[in-house]
């Protein structure tokens, strides 16, 4: 099997199973409640929590360790964080429809999982671990620059998609390209 159909069958195989599994939206009335369960299992001191939404941030050394607590969640949503590393210069110009960007201030996608690059760490946020629009855009948005999309073409995909029925838009700039 050739490299290209793995890579491609991976990213096919992680976005079929979030779509089918059923995973809850953001509007979740446990959201709050699990945010609580997951800041009392902590096994690290002092998280820090976004004041707007509760979602929890934490810092880890690079983009290859994962915060702890993706620990407490199915090994798919830690698969979904590390696609969103590794494309995040894709994500930070895609929107997210989930309805965070009036409720945790996000300005796009990419928020939804990295709060910020800060001196070579990353500051990871919980908010997407709970939500399945955040993560159908994040999977989607990889799998069509896989497929050699520009950031122009899936911006405009990813509108099309989620315009009706859901939440507005973050306030994320259109790509040049």
């Amino acid at each position: 099997m050739n490299q290209w159909w793995k890579h491609k069958s991976g990213l096919l195989i992680a976005m079929a199973i979030l779509i089918f599994s059923g995973l809850i939206g953001c509007s979740s009335q446990n959201e709050t409640a699990k945010h609580t369960d997951i800041q009392k299992e902590q096994k690290h001191t002092g998280p820090e929590t976004n004041p707007m939404s509760g979602d929890l941030r934490e810092t880890t050394a690079n983009i290859d360790e994962m915060p702890n607590f993706l620990k407490n969640f199915d090994p798919r949503v830690t698969d979904v964080y590390k696609v969103a590393a590794k494309h995040a210069d894709i994500l930070d110009e895609m929107p997210c429809y989930c309805g965070c960007g009036k409720s945790a201030n996000h300005k796009s996608n990419l928020d939804c999982f990295i709060h910020e690059f800060k001196h070579g760490k990353v500051v990871w946020d919980s908010h997407g671990t709970m939500c399945g629009t955040c993560m159908d855009i994040a999977l989607e948005s990889a799998m069509m620059k896989s497929e050699g999309k520009s950031k122009l073409e899936i911006r405009k995909i990813i509108d099309q998609k989620y315009n009706k029925g859901y939440a507005p838009p973050t306030p994320t700039p259109m790509p040049t390209s």
